[in-house]
């Protein structure tokens, strides 16, 4: 089985745009409390890589 790949997210850089959560296909992510992107469901990522792309600031890396 796939090692699945996990969300390394850098808050200082997030300006809380939510391009990333609209392009999930999953609903893998959310806007927290402050406004910066969170991982809610990680179970549920695919690894598809459109967060990653999609992210204007580069906030968010899947490794």
């Amino acid at each position: 089985m796939k090692k699945k790949k996990e969300h390394r997210i850098n808050r200082e850089w997030c300006k809380g745009c939510g391009i990333c959560v609209e392009f999930c296909p999953k609903e893998v992510l959310v806007l927290d409390e402050e406004g910066k992107v969170k991982v809610e469901h990680p179970d549920e990522c695919i690894s598809c890589g459109l967060c990653e792309m999609r992210c204007p600031d580069i906030a968010i890396e899947l490794v």
